[in-house]
C-alpha cells in the first residue's frame, strides 16, 4: 500500500489533524507533488483558510502533472472552499476517463446536491457506494439525502448499512475515527427519527443513553437532537429538551450555551443575556475559559445597551491577553478568541459611530486573518453606512469568495445583483439548509426574493418573500391586538385636557426636529434633504425618546406604583419634565455643537408625539406619508434588526394593514390635539417636486433656503437604516406604485387596513396634580413630617397599592414613633417590591427597634430574586431628571 493511499484513507476517516501532520512529513521527505492537494485539503477542513489557499496555489502550479487521484483531491479542496464550478470541472474530467472512480462520484454527488439536483446526487452517491461500501462518509451523505427527500425508510436502511459497515471495519480504524463516526451515526439516528416523526422513540433512546454515556457524550447527543428539532421548526420541543437535559446536568456549559442561542434567536434577548452571565459565572467556577462568553455577551448587547456591550468586549480582550498557551487552550484557540474579542470591540465602536477607531480594529483583525467573516461583514456594513459603497462592495466580494451565499446576500443588500439565475438557484439551496433558525434562513431568502424582483420575476419574488416571512413569524411575538390597545391608551392619555392642565410643563426649544411616519415611508430621504442644510444636523434614528419612556417605566417599577407609561405621564412635575427635556437637548447637541436643529428620524416616534410635545411644546414635527400599498410591499421585502421588537408587524401583510390603520388614527388624533403644528409631507411629492417640498420643510423649521440640500446624495454622513443604499442615489421614481407588481397578493393587506378598529374600554387613573411622591420625599428629607404625611396619604388615596407611598408613609410613622403602623406599611411595600435592598434594610431596623430580632434576621438572609435593572433604575431616573436621590429608595 502506497503512502498516498494511507493519507487518502485519513480523508475517508475524516482525520484531518492527522492528515495535516502526516502529509507535511511526507512532503518534507519526498516532495511528491501528488500530495500537495492533500495538504490543502487538510488545512481547508480545519478552517485554516490562509494556509489552505497557500497550499492550493502551490498545487495549482503543478496541476498539469497531477494524476487523477490528485485531481480528485484538488476538487475536494474546491468543495470545502465552496468553489463548486471548479470542483465540477475537475471531477467531470476525471470521470470522463475513469467512470468508476468512487471518490470522484461521491464528490460530484455533493456538488450536484449544492445546486439542488437531488436526483442526480442520489444516483452518483449510489454508484459510489456500490463501488466502495466501506466509505463511511458516503453512507452519512445518503442518509441525509433521503431525509431531505422525505424517504424515511430508505434513510433508516442507509443508516443501518453505515452502522454495519462501521461495526465491520472498526478494528481497522483509529480509535478517534471510530468515536467520530459513532457520534455522527448517533446524531443521524436522531435525525431519522425526527424526520419520521418518531419523537417518543428518540426521547426514550436519549434517556437510555444517559445511563451508558458520560456527561460530555450524552450532552453532545442532546445538542444534536435540539439542533435537529430546531431545523425542523420544532423550537418549543427543542427548548424543552434542553431544559430536561439541565435537570440532570444543571451546570453544563454546553446546554446553557445552546439555550442562550435559542433564546437570542427567538428574540428573548434579555433571557439570552442572563444565560450568558450565568455561563460566565459557571466558567469561572469550573476553571474554563470565559472570554468567548464575554464576546457573545457583547454581541448580544451591542444593539440594546452599548455601555454593557463595551464592558463585555473590553473584558474579553483583557481575558484573552492574560491567557497562556497550554494543552487545554492551544495557541490556535487563543488566537481565534483574540480576533473575536477585538472584532466585538470594533462592533461596539462602529455602533457608537467611532468609525475611524472601528475601522482600525477591523483591519487589525483582517491583517491577521483575511478570511475572518465577522470582520469583513462588520467593516462592509460600516462602509455602507458611511456612503463608501465601492469599499463596501469590495469587502462583500471577499465574503463571496469565502461563503458565496453570504457574499451574494451582502451584495444584493448593496444593490449588486447576480447576473445569472443559476447563482440564485444555488443561494436558494443554501437558504434551505436546516439550522437552529429552522428549515430555511429567512433573512437570506428575502435577499434572494429581492434579486428575483430585480429580474422582474415578481411572482417568484413574492412567493419567496412570503415563505421567508412566514418562517420568521414562528419566532415573532407581535400582537396586533395589543398594539391597537396601546395606541388607544396613548390617545386617551395624551388628550387636550392634559396639556391644558399642564401648561407650565416643557422646555421652550426648537432645536429638536422629529421626522416620523410609517417605516419605509420616505423618512430617510426627508432627513437626508434636511441634513444638507448648514444649520441642520441629521442624527439618524435615535432611541432617545423610547429610552426616556423606558426610564419612566423603570422608575414606576422601582417605586412599585403599579402604573406604567403612558398612564404615569400625569405624575410628572414641571421640574421633572424640565430635567428630562434638558437631558435630551444635551444628548442631541452632542451630535453637532454648532447646529441649530438636530433631526431625529425614528419612524415609530409617531406613537410618541404626545410625549414629545409634553417635553418640547415647540418641537418641529414632520410626518411623512406615502402610498400605503408601497409602504406595505417595501416592509414585506425587508428583514429588520428590530423584528422581535416594534418591527414584528412587517412580516405579515394583514398586520401591516392594521398598523397602517393604527398610524392613521393616531396621526388624526395628533393633528386634532395640535392643530397646525405638525407638517405633513408626501413622499411622492418629495420625489416629483424635490425643491418645492424642501423649501416647504425648511420654511416650517424656520431656516433660510440653501440650494445645497438638493445634493443630498453627496452628503458625507452615516446612515444606519434599511434605506442606506438609497440615500446615496439621486432622486428616482421607480419606487412609486411598486405595489402594482403585486396587486394580486394584496388581499390580506386590504383586509387588515379595512378591519374595524376596536379596543377594550380604557380605565385610567388620573391624578389631580403631579408629584405627590417626590414632594412628600422632599418634605420628609426636610423633617417636615406632617407635610410629608399629607402628601403620601393623598397619593395612597388615589393609588392604595403604591409601594413607595406605603413605605414612605411607614418611614414617617417610624419617625413619629408609631412603630406598629410603620411596620405594617413597610411590610406591605416590601411584599410589593421584595428586591429593594434599601427598604429591606430599613424594615430590618424597624423590627430590631421593636425587639423582633427573629424577623430581622430572617429578612437579612439573601434572596434569589434578581432584578438588577430595577435596582439601578432610581439612579437612572434621578440622573435623567436632575433630581437629587433621597431615602425614597
Amino acid at each position: 500500500m502506497s503512502y498516498l493511499t494511507v493519507l487518502r484513507r485519513l480523508v475517508d476517516q475524516q482525520q484531518f489533524v492527522s492528515l495535516k501532520n502526516n502529509v507535511q512529513v511526507y512532503l518534507n521527505e519526498s516532495a511528491d507533488i501528488q500530495a500537495l492537494p492533500l495538504k490543502a485539503l487538510a488545512h481547508a477542513h480545519l478552517g485554516e483558510r490562509v494556509e489552505a489557499e497557500q497550499a492550493l496555489v502551490t498545487a495549482l502550479q503543478s496541476i498539469a502533472e497531477l494524476d487523477e487521484d490528485a485531481q480528485v483531491d484538488l476538487a475536494g479542496v474546491y468543495c470545502v472552499i465552496y468553489q463548486i464550478d471548479k470542483a465540477v470541472a475537475l471531477l467531470e474530467s476525471v470521470l470522463a476517463s475513469h467512470a468508476d472512480h468512487s471518490l470522484a462520484l461521491a464528490r460530484l454527488a455533493w456538488c450536484r446536491l449544492q445546486v439542488g439536483e437531488l436526483d442526480g446526487a442520489l444516483t452518483l452517491y449510489q454508484k459510489s457506494i456500490a463501488l466502495n461500501q466501506n466509505r463511511l462518509p458516503v453512507w452519512s451523505a445518503l442518509v441525509r439525502l433521503f431525509i431531505e427527500t422525505k424517504q424515511g425508510q430508505l434513510a433508516q436502511e442507509s443508516l443501518d448499512s453505515g452502522i454495519a459497515c462501521l461495526n465491520e471495519t472498526h478494528t481497522q480504524l483509529p480509535e478517534s475515527a471510530v468515536e467520530q463516526f459513532t457520534k455522527q451515526f448517533r446524531g443521524l439516528q436522531l435525525e431519522v427519527w425526527i424526520a419520521n416523526q418518531e419523537i417518543a422513540q428518540a426521547e426514550q433512546w436519549l434517556d437510555e443513553r444517559r445511563t451508558t454515556l458520560n456527561e460530555d457524550e450524552w450532552v453532545n447527543l442532546v445538542v444534536a437532537y435540539v439542533q435537529t428539532l430546531a431545523g425542523s421548526n420544532q423550537h418549543t420541543e427543542a427548548e424543552e429538551a434542553l431544559r430536561d437535559g439541565l435537570k440532570h446536568y444543571a451546570d453544563n456549559l454546553i446546554l446553557i450555551s445552546q439555550l442562550s442561542e435559542l433564546a437570542q434567536l427567538q428574540g428573548r434577548t434579555g433571557q439570552a443575556i442572563q444565560l450568558l452571565r450565568r455561563l460566565i459565572h459557571l466558567a469561572k467556577q469550573q476553571g474554563k475559559p470565559e472570554a468567548g462568553y464575554w464576546v457573545r455577551l457583547s454581541n448580544a448587547c451591542v444593539h440594546q445597551n452599548e455601555v454593557q456591550a463595551r464592558k463585555a468586549a473590553e473584558k474579553a480582550v483583557e481575558l484573552v491577553d492574560e491567557m497562556q498557551e497550554s494543552e487545554a487552550t492551544p495557541l490556535q484557540q487563543i488566537t481565534a478568541l483574540r480576533l473575536q474579542a477585538k472584532n466585538a470591540l470594533a462592533q461596539v465602536e462602529s455602533q457608537e459611530q467611532n468609525f475611524e477607531l472601528a475601522e482600525s480594529l477591523f483591519n487589525e483583525v483582517l491583517d491577521e486573518n483575511p478570511y475572518f467573516m465577522n470582520a469583513l461583514q462588520g467593516l462592509g456594513q460600516q462602509q455602507m453606512q458611511r456612503g463608501q459603497l465601492d469599499e463596501a462592495i469590495a469587502l462583500y466580494e471577499r465574503i463571496k469568495a469565502i461563503n458565496p451565499a453570504k457574499g451574494y446576500s451582502s451584495l444584493i443588500n448593496a444593490r449588486q445583483f447576480p447576473d445569472d439565475e443559476e447563482t440564485l438557484v444555488r443561494m436558494e439551496k443554501v437558504v434551505r439548509q436546516p439550522s437552529l433558525e429552522g428549515d430555511i434562513n429567512a433573512s437570506l431568502l428575502l435577499q434572494v426574493a429581492t434579486a428575483w424582483e430585480k429580474r422582474k420575476d415578481y411572482e417568484k419574488a413574492f412567493s419567496l418573500a412570503r415563505e421567508a416571512n412566514e418562517s420568521s413569524q414562528q419566532h415573532l411575538h407581535y400582537d396586533s391586538k395589543a398594539h391597537r390597545q396601546a395606541c388607544a391608551r396613548t390617545r386617551y392619555a395624551f388628550s387636550k385636557p392634559l396639556y391644558q392642565h399642564r401648561k407650565d410643563c416643557g422646555v421652550d426649544s426648537k432645536m429638536p426636529v422629529y421626522v416620523l411616519g410609517m417605516p419605509r415611508s420616505g423618512t430617510t430621504l426627508v432627513e437626508q434633504i434636511l441634513a444638507g442644510h448648514s444649520q441642520i444636523c441629521g442624527a439618524g434614528e435615535l432611541g432617545v425618546i423610547p429610552s426616556r419612556i423606558q426610564g419612566l417605566n423603570r422608575w414606576e417599577r422601582h417605586t412599585g406604583s403599579g402604573r406604567s407609561y403612558p398612564d404615569c405621564i400625569d405624575d410628572l412635575t414641571p421640574y421633572v419634565v424640565e430635567g428630562i427635556a434638558k437631558g435630551i437637548l444635551e444628548e442631541l447637541q452632542e451630535y453637532d455643537t454648532d447646529a441649530l436643529h438636530i433631526v431625529d428620524k425614528l419612524p415609530h416616534n409617531f406613537e410618541n408625539i404626545g410625549f414629545i410635545k409634553f417635553l418640547f411644546p415647540n418641537a418641529k414635527i414632520i410626518s411623512v406619508r406615502r402610498d400605503p400599498r408601497d409602504i406595505a410591499i417595501s416592509n414585506y421585502f425587508t428583514d429588520y434588526q428590530a423584528k422581535h421588537g416594534g418591527m414584528g408587524f412587517a412580516y405579515d401583510l394583514e398586520w401591516v394593514g392594521e398598523q397602517l390603520a393604527d398610524h392613521n388614527l393616531l396621526m388624526h388624533h395628533w393633528q386634532q390635539t395640535f392643530p397646525g403644528e405638525i407638517l405633513e409631507i408626501n413622499y411622492e411629492e418629495v420625489v416629483n417636486d424635490t425643491e418645492g417640498m424642501a423649501r416647504k420643510m425648511l420654511d416650517y423649521i424656520g431656516v433660510e433656503w440653501e440650494a445645497q440640500v438638493l445634493s443630498f446624495n453627496e452628503l458625507d454622513r452615516p446612515v444606519k437604516t434599511a434605506s442606506v443604499w438609497q440615500v446615496r442615489q439621486p432622486i428616482y421614481k421607480t419606487s412609486q406604485a411598486k405595489w402594482k407588481r403585486y396587486e394580486n397578493h394584496l388581499a390580506p393587506l386590504i383586509a387588515g387596513t379595512n378591519k374595524k378598529i376596536e379596543w377594550d374600554a380604557i380605565e385610567m387613573l388620573s391624578l389631580p396634580e403631579p408629584g405627590f411622591l417626590t414632594e412628600g420625599v422632599a418634605f420628609f428629607n426636610d423633617k417636615k413630617l406632617d407635610d410629608a404625611e399629607r402628601c403620601f396619604k393623598k397619593l395612597l388615596h388615589h393609588i392604595p397599592e403604591h409601594a413607595a407611598g406605603n413605605f414612605m408613609l411607614g418611614l414617617v410613622y417610624a419617625e413619629k414613633n408609631h412603630l406598629t403602623e410603620a411596620i405594617e406599611l413597610m411590610e406591605k411595600a416590601h411584599k410589593l417590591c421584595p428586591w429593594n435592598k434599601h427598604w429591606r434594610k430599613d424594615l430590618c431596623q424597624a423590627y430590631e427597634m421593636t425587639g423582633n430580632i427573629e424577623k430581622a434576621e430572617a429578612l437579612k438572609q439573601p434572596k434569589s430574586v434578581d432584578i438588577e435593572s430595577d435596582e439601578s433604575s432610581a439612579d437612572e431616573f434621578m440622573a435623567m431628571t436632575s433630581l437629587t436621590q433621597s431615602s425614597a429608595e
